[in-house]
């Protein structure tokens, strides 16, 4: 009888898992942060990331409920995406992308003024000490810095908002949802 038990635990560790992925990063106070969901990490860590693909985690997975049809002039009108998920659903996973998108474009646009602003300054002012010179060349540089963050932060909501754009072809929901 024992051996017999000792085989049926041994077949059941045996088992095949599910695997899943993990985003790993470490923050400014050298802190390792793990987690499964890429919208969770914070915008200045994702670009130091790493993505981990885990076999012994088993990811949860939700069996799809029927879908919601309404039926007007013969035609069937989807409600919900193959996994139940209705409109205001999606809207609500795209919403705060698009906030930030137009948060960071908002952001880069006057950071840009500023700049070419600063460069025609710079251009028009022929006759100023050379430590004048040097601060506005500095001021310029940040500026060249802070456009670069902000299209990095366009470049990453794009990205995200093309992944939720797939995700939603996948699924089977109304692209309108998205918009």
């Amino acid at each position: 009888m024992k051996e017999i038990f000792s085989i049926f635990v041994i077949l059941l560790f045996a088992l095949p898992l599910q695997a899943g992925t993990v985003y790993k990063w470490i923050d400014k106070e050298g802190v390792v942060n793990f987690t499964d969901d890429l919208s969770k990490v914070p915008p200045s860590y994702r670009n130091r990331v790493e993505v981990e693909e885990r076999k012994d985690v088993k990811e949860e997975v939700t069996p799809p409920p029927p879908q919601a049809v309404t039926r007007g002039n013969g035609e069937e009108e989807i409600k919900a995406d193959i996994y139940g998920r209705d409109e205001a659903w999606w809207r609500d996973k795209v919403r705060p992308w698009k906030g930030r998108l137009k948060e960071a474009t908002e952001n880069y646009e006057a950071t840009h003024q500023k700049y070419m602003e600063k460069s025609d300054e710079l251009s028009r002012r022929r006759f100023g000490s050379p430590t004048q010179y040097k601060m506005n060349i500095i001021q310029l540089d940040r500026l060249k810095e802070e456009r670069m963050r902000y299209e990095a932060q366009i470049a990453e909501v794009n990205e995200m908002l093309k992944k939720l754009s797939k995700e939603a072809e996948e699924s089977k929901a109304n692209p309108d949802w998205l918009k």
